[in-house]
């Protein structure tokens, strides 16, 4: 759960949370653990950049050995990269639990809200993760390929929402690449900022430029 290390649990909606199946106490223990290497790891990235800190680090504060790093991440870029793994699935799970009368800008910008709320919500920590990521080629490049898989997963469900052939047609796919673009270009300002932005207005002004163009084509039979 990415956003753990932020102090968020779960995705921000309006909608009633779905009750979740209970875990047991080996996966309890095994997300504690997660959790303390992902928190270790986010703050030493964050205070001495990528390049500044090593695996020996991260265990040394998260208080395990190197052989339990290695049971859950490959390398310090899997650190961020699961951090960022369910952002997409998140958007998603908004995306597809939205009225659906709704038009596709105000779902979409609903969907993509939700990681922009868990940043408002927990500022310093979503700013210096959102700054590493962006300031390291590595984590960026990364960052880049999820954003890649996200945007087949909102076009999949863009399509099925608008009625449309998810293989024939441009606008699922052109919706959700304009989506995220405005998600990318709001994280790109508020962490360009110092945090002075406000990344739910932003995300508001990004929406308010790209809904005519998303509310343009007419939901299909």
């Amino acid at each position: 759960m990415p956003y753990e290390a932020w102090g968020y649990h779960g995705t921000v909606s309006s909608r009633p949370e779905v009750t979740r199946p209970e875990v047991s106490l080996a996966q309890r223990k095994r997300q504690l653990v997660s959790n303390e290497l992902t928190e270790a790891a986010l703050q030493l990235l964050a205070r001495k950049g990528f390049d500044g800190v090593t695996i020996d680090e991260i265990v040394a504060t998260a208080g395990v050995s190197k052989r339990t790093f290695f049971r859950y991440f490959a390398s310090k870029e899997d650190v961020v990269v699961q951090f960022l793994a369910e952002m997409g699935a998140d958007m998603c799970t908004e995306l597809a639990a939205r009225p659906a009368g709704e038009s596709p800008s105000v779902a979409l910008r609903q969907a993509v809200s939700v990681p922009i709320a868990a940043c408002a919500d927990h500022f310093d920590r979503a700013l210096s993760v959102v700054q590493l990521i962006l300031r390291t080629p590595a984590l960026h490049a990364r960052f880049l390929e999820r954003q890649a898989q996200w945007r087949d997963d909102l076009a999949a469900e863009v399509a099925r929402r608008q009625g449309f052939d998810g293989d024939g047609d441009l606008y699922p796919q052109l919706a959700a690449a304009m989506a995220l673009s405005a998600f990318d270009t709001v994280l790109q300002r508020w962490s360009g900022s110092a945090g002075a932005a406000d990344p739910a207005e932003l995300i508001d002004q990004a929406f308010a430029v790209i809904a005519p163009a998303l509310d343009a084509v007419g939901r299909r039979a």
